[in-house]
């Protein structure tokens, strides 16, 4: 297929470069994490559906962030199984369903900040304002939130590919394992500095956004946990916080890490891997890490199993 192509509706994903001794453990390895992410994440969420105990603001919102791996991982890693069985040559995808596939990847990326910073928030009204968090964080503050959360991640992304999809295409060429903005206005022979600029400014003001709002609001719960002589109101803090600030860092470590190697085009294939250990990753992480720090869900696992066990069979 040639790279030079006035707007084909065709285009060719690079892939990695993986020999015929790799294809095949990297395939079952990816499968296997994304069976497992399927898996954890959906569990979890119908757990806290029918767990009534577990229906409360904080597993709620996690919720999102679940759905947001399920999403985000569904539609990229069963097209990185196929490519990895396939030659690079047959590597194919229409120009729409990337651009489909950029959209998402771009919302994963976005709603993990969204989310996350509106699970801040809820972690500071439990413990900054205990008195009135069944006041404040009510079911239509939850509903209120997520809409937010999904809503603004979803103007912005679509902005971002507004301005790329207006561009006309000369190159057939993504040179990445998966489509993302980046890779699409590359196809372009037009000038692409609105999408930079664009691009950049989103990124700051996501990046200052999220980071800001996580530093101010952890000031506040340290000052508030300083001040009280509450033990116990200071050990679940620290309990809850340690785990949201866990699966802040790992996202944002994993996120920063690709945007890193995109400066050094001598390390490709290190970028290619690193992005997409940015969905497998946190998406894997997530599920077990808040399982195992929340008493609450261990408890419901606990039970769930306890009755399996017990029940009698005819």
């Amino acid at each position: 297929m040639g790279n030079y192509t006035l707007n084909s509706v065709t285009l060719q994903l690079e892939g990695l470069r993986i020999t015929k001794t790799t294809k095949y453990p990297i395939f079952v390895s990816l499968l296997l994490a994304y069976v497992f992410i399927l898996t954890a994440n959906v569990g979890i969420v119908v757990l806290i559906w029918m767990e009534r105990g577990l229906r409360q603001p904080m597993y709620l919102l996690f919720c999102n962030l679940s759905i947001n791996d399920v999403m985000g991982n569904s539609l990229l890693v069963p097209q990185l199984l196929t490519d990895i069985l396939l030659p690079p040559s047959e590597r194919l995808i229409s120009y729409y369903e990337c651009v489909v596939q950029a959209f998402t990847t771009h919302m994963f990326g976005t709603n993990a900040h969204t989310v996350l910073m509106i699970m801040a928030f809820d972690r500071y009204v439990a413990i900054c304002n205990p008195l009135r968090y069944a006041a404040i964080m009510t079911n239509k503050m939850v509903v209120r939130l997520t809409l937010s959360a999904w809503g603004v991640a979803s103007v912005l992304v679509a902005i971002l590919l507004g301005l790329t999809v207006r561009l006309n295409r000369c190159r057939t060429l993504i040179t990445n394992p998966y489509c993302d903005n980046a890779s699409l206005f590359k196809l372009s022979c037009e000038s692409a500095f609105i999408n930079n600029v664009y691009g950049l400014t989103f990124t700051v003001v996501l990046l200052s956004s999220s980071i800001g709002s996580i530093v101010l609001t952890y000031a506040k719960i340290t000052a508030a946990c300083l001040s009280s002589k509450n033990k116990s109101l200071n050990s679940k803090a620290l309990k809850t916080c340690s785990t949201h600030l866990c699966l802040y860092l790992i996202m944002l470590v994993s996120g920063m890490i690709p945007i890193t190697l995109h400066r050094f085009p001598q390390h490709a294939e290190y970028r290619k891997i690193s992005a997409i250990l940015f969905n497998v990753v946190p998406g894997s992480l997530n599920p077990v890490i808040y399982g195992l720090q929340s008493q609450e869900i261990q408890k419901c696992l606990s039970n769930l199993f306890h009755l399996k066990k017990v029940t009698p069979t005819f």
